[in-house]
């Protein structure tokens, strides 16, 4: 008797323009095909007459590898058909496994087909260009607490994620589950597309967002695909995952230290946990995050609306001309070239002589004693502060007493000993445009990456930063 084989072959979403050609050979050649029978709609007519078709319902796939072997074992060429894909959720894991059960001689040979996925890929754009995995919500084979923790480490990784078996009659409560938690991980905003019945007369494309997704609306022959924090949405009906390739492209007036900034800066947006947050606050938290590594700034630095686009423009209109700093080390690490470009100067009057006898006959330190005489010239400056809370809290008395009207407040001292009692006192002043790095951290390289998120405002849209690096 002559030896049979076994041909595990994926025929595609359900259009014959999506089955490959290895597939459509391997269908023409087979003696017995096998498999569930709403899939021999899709191949009737490419079978040659007198093929056995073999097909059973659903939950019938250890029956369906059983025939396979059967005919096999009498020296036949048995196809065996799963929708899409057969190794992605069909029937190739389990031909191998009975295979090994049986430890049968007969040939196993897989033939890839299109998954769904792809198809439903294809028809929403390019949402899949970056690393993606694919989730299963059916939980007739796994236990729902396994599927959980994948549906959490896929949101949590930012990977675009593919949705099996989204909803049937008896499990609804799953997907909505999943949409939970990946909202505590992403945008409203995330694109996210679905599509019924894929490659079929019956084809539904839907682009929507996860904020706005209805789980109502899809059924177990819908795949849907979430994008991750770099998709967008293209034409109002096509989702784009960049894959980096314009993205992360140097051009010819970005140099080695300001490409390094751009990509670090874009990790750094891709990983915030709260990214539906105003512009100007996520430009300077952006900086705060890249100085400091730390970003427990999601949770510390408070920032007045608008605070950090209203000093730009008071910059960039020539109405602030002034930086104060409290100790040299903010001034020094406030870029230069941003500095001449806008004509700005910066002073610190610490080192000034007047301050050391000021200090010496008020009983006060250093730092208050140059906030005191800075007031006195530049009432009107941005007051930065990155390590003295007493300086702080000088501007903060000297603002009640009118004797200086700052454009803006810095405040990001350092410290334990008075330090969020100084920040706590300058909150008041409603007027006052403020950028508060709140409890005991700061530093003067915070504070001065702080100034220059204001004064590089208008490269925060192309998300463009270092341009004086």
């Amino acid at each position: 008797m002559s030896v049979g084989r076994i041909i595990v072959a994926g025929i595609g979403p359900g259009s014959q323009e999506d089955i490959t050609p290895a597939v459509l050979d391997a269908l023409k050649i087979s003696d017995v095909v096998v498999g569930y029978k709403y899939y021999f709609r899709f191949v009737e007519d490419i079978l040659r007459p007198g093929t056995l078709c073999i097909d059973t319902g659903m939950k019938k796939e250890r029956e369906r590898a059983e025939e396979a072997f059967r005919h096999a074992e009498e020296g036949r060429t048995v196809c065996v058909i799963s929708s899409g894909d057969s190794g992605i959720y069909g029937m190739a894991p389990l031909v191998y496994e009975m295979k090994k059960e049986k430890q049968s001689d007969i040939a196993v040979e897989v033939l890839p087909g299109i998954s769904a996925f792809q198809k439903a890929a294809a028809l929403l754009g390019a949402p899949v260009g970056h690393d993606f995995c694919i989730i299963s919500l059916s939980d007739l084979m796994t236990p729902w607490e396994r599927i959980e923790k994948r549906i959490i480490a896929a949101a949590s990784a930012d990977f675009v994620t593919a949705v099996y078996n989204p909803r049937s009659n008896g499990r609804y409560w799953q997907l909505y589950r999943l949409i939970e938690i990946f909202l505590k991980e992403r945008s409203p905003e995330t694109p996210v597309g679905y599509v019924r019945q894929a490659g079929r007369e019956e084809q539904e494309v839907v682009v929507t967002t996860l904020g706005e997704f209805d789980s109502e609306e899809i059924d177990m022959f819908t795949v849907i695909i979430i994008g991750n924090s770099q998709s967008y949405i293209f034409d109002n009906h096509n989702i784009v995952t960049p894959r980096g390739y314009y993205r992360e492209s140097k051009t010819d007036d970005v140099g080695i230290g300001q490409d390094i900034m751009i990509r670090s800066f874009r990790t750094i947006e891709s990983e915030l946990k709260k990214k539906d947050i105003p512009l100007d606050k996520k430009w300077a938290l952006l900086h705060a995050i890249h100085t400091t590594a730390d970003f427990d700034m999601e949770n510390i630095l408070y920032t007045d609306e608008g605070a950090v686009e209203k000093l730009h423009n008071q910059f960039i209109s020539g109405k602030v001309k002034t930086i104060v700093t409290d100790v040299t080390m903010v001034a020094s690490g406030i870029r230069k070239g941003a500095l001449e470009r806008l004509g700005v100067e910066v002073k610190c009057y610490l080192h000034d002589e007047r301050v050391a006898q000021l200090a010496k006959d008020k009983e006060i330190t250093r730092t208050q004693a140059g906030i005191r005489l800075v007031a006195e010239e530049h009432p009107d400056a941005l007051y930065v502060f990155g390590n003295a809370p007493t300086a702080l809290m000088e501007l903060c008395e000297l603002i009640r007493k009118k004797k200086a009207h700052p454009a803006g407040i810095i405040a990001a001292p350092v410290g334990f000993v008075n330090v969020r009692e100084s920040k706590h006192m300058a909150k008041p002043f409603k007027d006052v445009p403020k950028l508060i790095v709140e409890g005991r951290k700061g530093g003067s390289n915070l504070a001065a990456t702080l100034v220059n998120s204001i004064l590089t405002f208008d490269d925060a849209v192309q998300l463009k930063p270092g341009r004086d690096v």
